[in-house]
């Protein structure tokens, strides 16, 4: 933030946005955003703020990611991550809480390699975990002493923006809801595409009806009074925002 006081700002950024914004929008000043913007400095410091037709990268820091196990959607921080990791497939290591995680992620017996795929289940909004900071899924310990410093890591959390590594978050719908996360058990093949956005799990639908039957209810949880009845009532999707459903004007919908 110090180096982007130095370059000039927030306006700096805005005005480098300009043609992709709204310039007539009205802010707390009275003023219409472009005309506050006229008014900011005009110092631009090129090695913090690079001009809008000479970006550090092609393409944005984030890319979503939709396919047969997110038809939500899910989120990759593309600019963290391992590139050699964009398109993948690999064999899913299933953790079905925060707790199992904990519990079995560092076991010295533990049936895993580098090119598996890390699945943390049960950590979205409607959780009892209520989509924690925890999608940032450790190295297994064994896999670390060894030198691998990344690998495919799922969940339906979301992370520090400060993370690193090749981590897809807020997949949507979650598990706690029935979400296609639910399915996915220890030794499927899930894939990624960064050049497709897609997330997909490779089982045969047949099989993944016969997992839906034998699921039990949604876990959840259930609460009588108070703000967690509030909460786990109204709370939406990673893909609405984890707003509460009383909030949204219907009309935008």
């Amino acid at each position: 933030m110090e180096d982007l006081y130095k370059a000039g700002g927030l306006g700096v950024i805005l005005r480098e946005l300009k043609p992709l914004l709204n310039l007539d929008c009205v802010t707390v000043t009275g003023q219409t955003l472009g005309e506050r913007l006229d008014l900011e400095p005009a110092y631009v410091n090129r090695e913090v703020v690079r001009p809008f037709d000479d970006p550090i990268q092609p393409m944005g820091g984030l890319v979503a990611l939709f396919g047969s196990l997110a038809p939500g959607g899910a989120i990759l921080k593309r600019s963290a991550a391992d590139p050699t990791l964009f398109e993948s497939e690999g064999r899913a290591l299933v953790f079905s809480s925060l707790e199992d995680l904990a519990a079995r992620v560092d076991e010295p017996d533990l049936d895993v390699c580098a090119d598996d795929v890390l699945i943390l289940q049960n950590a979205g909004p409607k959780s009892a975990a209520a989509m924690p900071e925890a999608g940032y899924l450790p190295i297994p310990k064994k896999l670390a002493r060894a030198g691998v410093r990344d690998m495919v890591r799922i969940s339906d959390a979301r992370m520090s923006g400060t993370a690193y590594g090749t981590i897809v978050l807020h997949v949507t719908p979650e598990s706690a809801i029935g979400g296609p996360l639910s399915l996915v058990r220890s030794g499927d093949r899930i894939r990624v595409s960064v050049k497709n956005r897609r997330l997909d799990l490779l089982v045969e639908e047949t099989e993944l009806a016969r997992r839906r039957d034998k699921l039990l209810t949604a876990t959840v949880p259930v609460h009588r009074r108070g703000y967690k009845k509030l909460y786990y009532n109204s709370v939406l999707q990673a893909d609405a925002g984890c707003d509460f459903d009383f909030l949204r004007d219907p009309s935008l919908d």
